[in-house]
C-alpha cells in the first residue's frame, strides 16, 4: 500500500492517500486528478511518495474549520435552536429528520448528530474523543512529520472528500487510521470513509468526530446495525437488498435481469449510490434520517432511487449499455430528475418488513455465504451469477428464460447452480416418487408445460418433507418467500399477498404462538385415511427445531386477518396443492397428469394456465450445495 504522510496540505484538491493514484504529469510533483475506483469517480491529491504532510495537533479553530464554504451547495443559515428539540418523542423527530428540519442550520445540525450519537447504544469499551487524542498525539506526534498507509480494511474503497476543505481531508485521513488502530476487527467496510466525511462537516474536532463514529460502529442495538465491518456483512448487506428490490421494484429487476449477465454486481453498488455517487445535499439528507432510523432507511432510499432510475429509461435504450455504469451516473445527476424532498417521500412510501424480518434475511443470507466459504476476514471477491449459460439444459424452460426465473429467487439461493431432482420425462408420473426425489432439498423450484405448450411453475421455500410433520393430516407449509409465475406465454411473477401489502399483517408480539393453518385435505377430496376433513379443520405445527434460525417471512411473524392468505404448499397421497384461500393457484393429481389454476388469496394471482390443464413435462430443480 502506499505510504502517504499526512500534514495541513499544500495543494488544492481532494483526498489523497492510502489509494492507488493515477500517474502524475512528467516533472510535476502534485496536482489534482479525477481516479476511477470501483467504477466511482473521486476527486484525489496526486503526490509523490516522498512527500509528507504536516500534523498540526495543537486545539481547534472551531466547529465548521474542515469545511470549503465555496463547495457548499447552498449556504446554511444559524438559526434559533429550540432547547428541547431531543427531549421531543422519537416519531417526532423522525418525521422533522424525513422533512429536511436539520438543513435550517448548520449549528442545529451539528448539535443534533452529535446528541443523537450519544444516545447510541454501543459495546461498553468504546473508544472516545479523549482515546483518540492520545493515540493521535501517539502516532503522529505533535507538530511533527510522520508517514502512515490507510488501514487495509480500505483498500480499493472509494474516499469521497464531499465539501471538505484540505484540513479536512487530512483530519479524514487521521481518523480512519486512528480507526484502524483502535478497531483491529475490521476487516471491509467501504462506506466507513464517507460517514465520516460527512459527519467532519458538523463536528467541532477531530476528536469529536472520531467519538461519534466509533459509536456507530460500536453499536450494539438488536436487530440493528450502522456499519458493515467485514466483508461477509457487507456481502449479506448487498444480497438483502438484492432480495428487496426483487420484491419491491419488480419493474427495475426485470429490467435489470434482462440486460444484465451479474444482477447482483449491480446490486452490489446499492450503498455506493448513496455515500458516494449522490451530491452532498442528497447525502446529507440521507444521513439525518440514517442516524434516527438505522440500515432500514438506507435499503429504503436505494430502492425509491431504483424506481426512478426504471421511470427514466427503457429497455431499448438499455440494449448494449453497461446498466451499472448507467445507474451511477443518473445517482450522480439525480438533481435532473427529482428533488430530495420528493425522493425522501417517495422513499418513505415503499412499505418495507419490520426491522427484525429484515434482520432475519440477513442473517439467512450471511449463512449462506459462509456455507460458500466466505468468513468473517475474508477478503474482496466477486460472484457471478449461478445459472451457467453454457451448460444449463431443461425439457421446459430455456437458458434465458430459466435466467430471468432465478433473477425472482432469493439471493442466498441463487449463489448456488441449479441442480435436476425430477422429471416425469426420466421418473416417470408418480407423486410417490416425486416426493422420494425432492425430500431433502430445501428450497425447491417446479416447472409445469402443459400439451397446451403453456409454462407455469412455482418457487417453493420448505423442503417437501414438512409434509409428514402433521401426521394423518395434512395441512400447508411453507413461508412468505414462495411465489408462483409464468413463463410462457407471458413471464411474470406473483408474490405472497402480504409483500405487496404489508401493512395487512402486524408483527406478532413475543407472547403470541403462530396460528395453525387450515387443512387442503378437503381441496383435494379427502384425507389420506380416507375419512372425510372439514375445511374447518385445523392442523397444529410443530415447534421451531432448536437453535434454527427462525424463517425469514415466517406465518408464526405475522397476525394475519386471514388463515387462508398464508396457505403455500400442501401435499399429500391425493396430490399437490400450491397456494389456496378462495382457490389454489396450482394443484395436481397422484399421478401427475392432469392439473387446475385458479385465482387463490395468498398469492393473488390470475389462473396460471388454461384452468383445468393435462401436463406434458414436469420437473423440480434444487439447489447445488
Amino acid at each position: 500500500m502506499l505510504q502517504v504522510g499526512l500534514s495541513l496540505p499544500r495543494s488544492p484538491g481532494g483526498a489523497a492517500g492510502g489509494f492507488p493514484v493515477a500517474e502524475p504529469a512528467e516533472g510535476d510533483n502534485t496536482g489534482t486528478g479525477q481516479e476511477m475506483f470501483g467504477s466511482s469517480p473521486v476527486t484525489i491529491v496526486i503526490t509523490s511518495e516522498a512527500d509528507t504532510w504536516d500534523i498540526d495537533a495543537s486545539s481547534c479553530l472551531g466547529c465548521g474549520q474542515f469545511v470549503d464554504w465555496d463547495r457548499m451547495p447552498d449556504p446554511e443559515q444559524q438559526a434559533h435552536i429550540p432547547r428541547d428539540i431531543l427531549s421531543k418523542p422519537p416519531k417526532e423527530l423522525k418525521k422533522l429528520a424525513r422533512e429536511g428540519y436539520w438543513a435550517a442550520s448548520r449549528a442545529l445540525r451539528a448539535q443534533v448528530y452529535h446528541q443523537l450519537i450519544q444516545q447510541v447504544s454501543c459495546r461498553l469499551v468504546t473508544p472516545d474523543a479523549l482515546v483518540y487524542r492520545d493515540v493521535a498525539s501517539r502516532l503522529f506526534g505533535k507538530l511533527s512529520v510522520s508517514s502512515h498507509p490507510l488501514p487495509e480494511f480500505l483498500e480499493g474503497c472509494s474516499m469521497p472528500t464531499y465539501c471538505l476543505n484540505l484540513e479536512g481531508v487530512t483530519a479524514l485521513k487521521k481518523i480512519l487510521i486512528c480507526v484502524g488502530n483502535l478497531f483491529p476487527d475490521i476487516t471491509y467496510s467501504p462506506i466507513l470513509p464517507s460517514l465520516v466525511a460527512l459527519l467532519l462537516h458538523y463536528s467541532e474536532d477531530e476528536a469529536q468526530c472520531f467519538e461519534n463514529i466509533s459509536r456507530l460502529i460500536a453499536s450494539n442495538a438488536p436487530h440493528t446495525s450502522y456499519i458493515d465491518q467485514s466483508f461477509l456483512a457487507h456481502q449479506a448487506s448487498c444480497m438483502t437488498f438484492g432480495d428487496l428490490a426483487n420484491k419491491h421494484c419488480p419493474a427495475a429487476h426485470k429490467l435489470i435481469a434482462s440486460t444484465s449477465e451479474n444482477v447482483f454486481e449491480v446490486y452490489s453498488e446499492w450503498l455506493s449510490w448513496l455515500f458516494n455517487d449522490l451530491p452532498f445535499n442528497y447525502a446529507i439528507r440521507v444521513f439525518d434520517v440514517y442516524l434516527l432510523e438505522g440500515q432500514k432507511v438506507l435499503y429504503r432510499i436505494a430502492l425509491a432511487l431504483l424506481k426512478q432510475y426504471r421511470l427514466s429509461v427503457t429497455s431499448a435504450e438499455l440494449e448494449g449499455t453497461d446498466i451499472k455504469a448507467d445507474l451511477q451516473a443518473f445517482v450522480q445527476n439525480i438533481a435532473e430528475h427529482v428533488t430530495v424532498d420528493k425522493l425522501l417521500e417517495r422513499a418513505f412510501g415503499i412499505r418495507l418488513f419490520s426491522r427484525k424480518e429484515i434482520w432475519l434475511l440477513q442473517m439467512a443470507n450471511r449463512k449462506a455465504l459462509m456455507e460458500r466459504g466466505i468468513t468473517m476476514v475474508q477478503s474482496r471477491q466477486s460472484f457471478h451469477l449461478a445459472v451457467d449459460m453454457q451448460n444449463f439444459s431443461s425439457s421446459i424452460v430455456t437458458a434465458q428464460e430459466m435466467r430471468i426465473v432465478w433473477s425472482w429467487i432469493p439471493e442466498r439461493f441463487s449463489l448456488f447452480p441449479p441442480l435436476l431432482l425430477f422429471s416425469t420425462s426420466e421418473d416417470g408420473c408418480s407423486l410417490q416418487r416425486f416426493y422420494a426425489c425432492c425430500e431433502g432439498y430445501e428450497p425447491t423450484v417446479l416447472l409445469i408445460k402443459t400439451t397446451e405448450g403453456e409454462v407455469c411453475g412455482a418457487f417453493l421455500s420448505s423442503d417437501w418433507s414438512e409434509r409428514k410433520k402433521n401426521g394423518a393430516t395434512s395441512g400447508f407449509f411453507g413461508t412468505g418467500e414462495c411465489f408462483v409465475f409464468t413463463v410462457h406465454p407471458d413471464t411474470e411473477r406473483y408474490e405472497w399477498v402480504f409483500i405487496k401489502k404489508p401493512e395487512l399483517a402486524k408483527a406478532v408480539p413475543r407472547s403470541r404462538q403462530r396460528s395453525p393453518s387450515p387443512s387442503p385435505a378437503s381441496l383435494l377430496g379427502s384425507s389420506p385415511d380416507g375419512c372425510s376433513t372439514s375445511s374447518n379443520h385445523l392442523t397444529v405445527p410443530m415447534p421451531q427445531r432448536k437453535g434454527r434460525l427462525s424463517p425469514f417471512l415466517a406465518i408464526r411473524h405475522f397476525l394475519l386477518p386471514s388463515k387462508t392468505a398464508s396457505m403455500f404448499m400442501s401435499g399429500s397421497r391425493e396430490g399437490i396443492i400450491i397456494g389456496g384461500g378462495g382457490g389454489q393457484a396450482l394443484s395436481l393429481d397422484a399421478n401427475l397428469l392432469w392439473g387446475h389454476t385458479e385465482h387463490c388469496e395468498t398469492f393473488d394471482n390470475p389462473p396460471l394456465c388454461q384452468e383445468n390443464f393435462k401436463v406434458q413435462l414436469l420437473e423440480v430443480w434444487g439447489f447445488q450445495n
